[in-house]
């Protein structure tokens, strides 16, 4: 059993949340114009705030490295002027886009003359709990306010001063517009106790998001009360196919790998058709050892690793279940078509899958049997992304299949309500 919360903890993240209930009552009436003119207001603000974020930042990555985080982490949590200005144009991509709330997706008018209609309407408040990605507290307040919701944000320690300088930014710029700063709350005290009383607030909160590694994601499907969408873990496979063009499945491979290892859609896992492997392994292992790769391998592979130099070692069954999310990949040769699809769907953890073939029939039968959020064609796993889709910023990637499924965006942030007029019928 899980130890009691402290009774001070819940008392103040319940507080907390009836503030933003309140403040989403409000945010609910709010017309596209009102909610694009805070966006930008917002993002002025953000990018009038570089310096302070910086240096925010900057203390951070100092405790960060003297606890030792990996450097992949270090990436993750690093918020230079660069990006911290592309955090600013997030908020103000999101204010181009078409404000979901009240779109009628369905409506008739029945026989006795009702006039009905499910339209789209704000969840009311969105809990956030995710780790060292302090981009996601400015994109989940950005997503928030445009779909109406008021956030609660439990961040990671690891990015504790830098979330705080960016939600102190973004509750003045709201403030500052006539809007409840409420709308965005940051729960900064209570360490793990904050987070429990979050996802355990049910009636208080109406959904809570998590958004980092699986044991994050496990233990708050596990442990809320709240409903949960589950994001996430990314175990993204590569399938080089037989008749895969050995030019494009070098591209591929190497840029769903080394591009950004330390991202949800990076690939974990590669496997190639036997028919390709002379082909195409000798491309792909000259570039994922320039890149500093090192391959968790079948035997099939280790020639080609060891004569481009890249850094093999023998593959476990634990490999094929890692998200390494760093410079490695499991890597494996396989029979065919089936055998690639049975090992896809052993070991997905339902994110992205991709294949790389020119044989059309192939492609259908990976499309259609391969159980995932996303599955590409001839194309790099790292497109699964909410901007990458036009989506603008995302608030995750759902890996399950309730509700919302691949990149959350706008729409995903929105439930429905039936809407009944009548003019005095009774049943």
């Amino acid at each position: 059993m899980s130890t009691p919360i402290a009774p001070e903890v819940v008392d103040h993240v319940h507080e907390v949340a009836r503030r933003a209930r309140r403040a989403s009552r409000q945010l609910a009436q709010l017309t596209r114009g009102e909610k694009d003119a805070a966006l930008l207001a917002l993002a002025d603000a953000v990018d009038a705030a570089t310096a302070a974020v910086v240096a925010a930042n900057g203390e951070d990555l100092d405790r960060g490295r003297a606890s030792g985080l990996s450097e992949n982490l270090l990436d993750r949590l690093t918020l230079d002027a660069d990006r911290v200005h592309a955090v600013a144009d997030a908020l103000r991509q999101i204010a181009t886009l078409p404000d979901p709330v009240g779109e009628v997706v369905r409506g008739s008018t029945l026989a006795n003359g009702l006039q009905i209609r499910q339209v789209r309407v704000p969840m009311g408040v969105v809990g956030m709990i995710y780790e060292a990605r302090p981009n996601v507290t400015v994109d989940a307040a950005g997503l928030g306010l445009k779909s109406g919701n008021a956030v609660i944000l439990r961040g990671g320690s690891a990015a504790s001063s830098t979330n705080a300088a960016l939600v102190g930014v973004l509750r003045s710029a709201l403030e500052a517009q006539g809007l409840d700063p409420d709308a965005v709350n940051l729960l900064s005290e209570g360490g793990h106790d904050a987070a429990r009383a979050l996802m355990t607030a049910r009636g208080l909160v109406d959904l809570v998001i998590p958004r980092g590694g699986a044991s994050l994601i496990r233990t708050v499907v596990t442990e809320s009360t709240v409903p949960v969408i589950e994001t996430g873990v990314g175990n993204c496979h590569v399938y080089v196919d037989g008749s895969a063009d050995a030019d494009m499945a070098v591209r591929i491979v190497t840029n769903s790998k080394t591009h950004r290892p330390s991202v949800c859609n990076a690939a974990e896992s590669l496997l190639v058709h036997r028919d390709a492997a002379a082909r195409v392994l000798p491309g792909v292992m000259a570039e994922l050892a320039a890149a500093g790769v090192t391959v968790h391998g079948d035997e099939d592979t280790r020639g080609y690793a060891e004569t481009a130099g890249a850094r093999w070692v023998p593959v476990t069954p634990e490999d094929d279940d890692t998200e390494f999310l760093s410079l490695d990949i499991s890597a494996r040769v396989v029979d065919d078509l089936d055998a690639a699809i049975t090992h896809v769907q052993e070991h997905t953890s339902g994110h992205t899958e991709a294949i790389v073939t020119a044989d059309r029939d192939a492609a259908r039968r990976f499309t259609a049997e391969v159980d995932a959020a996303a599955v590409l064609v001839n194309a790099s796993t790292r497109f699964t992304d909410g901007g990458e889709f036009g989506f603008g910023a995302e608030i995750g990637i759902s890996t399950q299949k309730l509700h919302a499924r691949g990149p959350m965006a706008l729409p995903e942030l929105t439930t429905t309500k039936w809407v009944v007029e009548g003019d005095g019928q009774v049943r």
